[in-house]
């Protein structure tokens, strides 16, 4: 499934967008250098099927290339980044 993610800086959100239609969101505010993320939310109808997954990382990934960090404070996003040991540099602390 071809995605991409965006950083929409307007609407202060990561989005994931699949065939030209927004289907997941990471809600953020900006404290300095660090992105505070306090809720992630897929479309219903397409939970399950890694949606949220894909745009946690293109928000990583993005993240790291910024060279910002995250605070994860929505449980789903906290638990993303907890399984990858790899994006543990980008807790802030």
């Amino acid at each position: 499934m071809e995605h991409t993610v965006r950083d929409n800086p307007d609407r202060c959100r990561y989005e994931l967008i699949v065939d030209e239609r927004i289907v997941s969101v990471a809600d953020y505010v900006l404290d300095g250098a660090t992105v505070v993320v306090p809720h992630v939310e897929t479309d219903p109808e397409l939970r399950g099927r890694g949606m949220a997954d894909r745009l946690m990382r293109g928000m990583l990934d993005d993240l790291r290339a910024g060279d910002r960090r995250i605070r994860p404070i929505c449980p789903f996003a906290a638990d993303f980044v907890r399984q990858h040991p790899d994006d543990h540099e980008l807790l802030a602390g």
